[in-house]
């Protein structure tokens, strides 16, 4: 067993489905209050309704950018994480462009970034991967160019399209590349405490969940 407080600062509880109701997100904001999660992770149309819902409880908000493909160019997530801030976003979550990453085309997955931490405007920035579809040097490229643009965390995945999520040696990979400067966020497929102790003891600082009312009941009971 974790101690609760310590394992809810480290889940991000998230609701990014394309059907996600209103209902659908002040349940989530409501478990978050709960729970004392250290965010919600939502899309940028309810960025705002989850702020409103959350103003007066330390629970962040965290918005997925350029989500979930991570195809719109550098102006649009820009832009979009300039409007996620005036609607009370406080960290961000953008999907690589992962196309150029293997195209090679460095500098413009480096500016891209770093576009989105400029916009960011000195909140916390994750950069998403989409590890399934990396190479071990995609992945350390990926996880070089996050560091040089300023990013805060690295995280795995999008959990969507059926590819795979985070896994323990991906988790080791990304940590061992960006040593304890940075931090690296665990996401995809995490449904359970014992993969969550895994991905921490793997290296994680932050697991990204749909499931955290279930792991923290899970963790309560032990």
């Amino acid at each position: 067993m974790m101690d609760p407080d310590k394992l809810a600062q480290l889940i991000d509880h998230t609701n990014v489905r394309g059907d996600a109701t209103e209902a659908d997100i002040r349940r989530l904001c409501n478990e978050a209050k709960t729970y004392n999660f250290k965010n919600v992770c939502v899309t940028p149309t309810n960025v705002e309704l989850a702020n409103e819902l959350l103003k007066d409880h330390e629970t962040g908000v965290c918005v997925v950018i350029g989500f979930p493909l991570g195809v719109q160019t550098l102006k649009t997530k820009a832009f979009e994480t300039d409007e996620a801030i005036s609607h009370g976003a406080s960290e961000f979550d953008m999907v690589i462009n992962v196309g150029c990453l293997k195209s090679e085309r460095y500098e413009m997955v480096k500016d891209d970034i770093i576009g989105v931490v400029e916009a960011a405007n000195g909140k916390i920035v994750k950069t998403i991967m989409e590890t399934a579809l990396l190479t071990s040097e995609e992945k350390i490229k990926a996880c070089l160019l996050a560091k040089e643009a300023g990013a805060d965390f690295v995280k795995t995945s999008t959990g969507f399209g059926g590819l795979a999520g985070a896994t323990v040696e991906d988790v080791k990979l990304l940590r061992s590349t960006v040593g304890s400067c940075m931090g690296v966020k665990a996401s995809g497929g995490i449904r359970d405490l014992e993969t969550v102790l895994k991905m921490l003891d793997a290296g994680a600082k932050r697991i990204g969940t749909s499931t955290g009312v279930q792991i923290m009941e899970e963790n309560n009971i032990l």
